[in-house]
């Protein structure tokens, strides 16, 4: 175990193994609602990304149909 002490009994092993389960249940908490935030940061990103994306893309067609006289 993490502090050098083995359980002897099936009884102190399972409280071992309960105690590794309830921080891992509270560190998973905390690791999902660190996940939840980024991805809105993500989110936020891909947007912006998209409208450059987009406004460039409108940009370069209207030059394209300016050239061959679309556009009047």
């Amino acid at each position: 175990m993490a502090n050098g002490l083995q359980p002897k009994t099936t009884r102190e092993q399972i409280i071992s193994l309960y105690g590794h389960i309830k921080g891992l249940k509270k560190s998973q908490f905390h690791m999902h609602q660190g996940i939840h935030e980024l991805g809105g940061k993500i989110d936020k990103i891909y947007w912006v990304l998209l409208g450059t994306v987009g406004a460039v893309s409108l940009v370069l067609l209207e030059r394209i149909l300016d050239i061959k006289g679309f556009i009047f």
